[in-house]
């Protein structure tokens, strides 16, 4: 096992070669934890140069939906207002803590991602 940082591209590369070798390696082998130190590397790296932005308010929502099999009624339900799912979804009014409060809860979408400034349309 001969494991160094990622600092290059050609390291990357080199580091996701050897960790889909060692992919099927069973756990607490030397296989094993020398692709649980190329995974660790991997996502660092990724994190630092492939960083993924925060979905936009509207469309963590939407995605959530989708995820979760729910229609624009359903959120009527949830959010007490189907007209304000339609206001919303238009992106003709944001969101209000209660919204977020709700679908922070019912959806499980992160409170840091439903505050979030968007754009507005007038």
């Amino acid at each position: 096992m001969n494991i160094k940082p990622i600092k290059t591209e050609q390291d990357y590369n080199l580091a996701l070669e050897r960790a889909n070798s060692l992919f099927d390696a069973k756990p607490d082998t030397p296989e094993g934890d020398e692709l649980d130190i190329l995974v660790t590397l991997i996502e660092k790296y990724e994190e630092i140069h492939y960083p993924i932005p925060e979905p936009d308010p509207i469309e963590a929502i939407k995605f959530m939906m989708e995820q979760n099999g729910l229609t624009d009624s359903d959120l009527g339900v949830i959010l007490n207002s189907r007209s304000r799912v339609s206001e919303l979804f238009n992106r003709k009014r944001a969101l209000t803590i209660k919204q977020i409060r709700v679908l922070n809860e019912k959806l499980h979408i992160p409170a840091s991602t439903l505050i979030k400034e968007y754009t507005l349309n007038q």
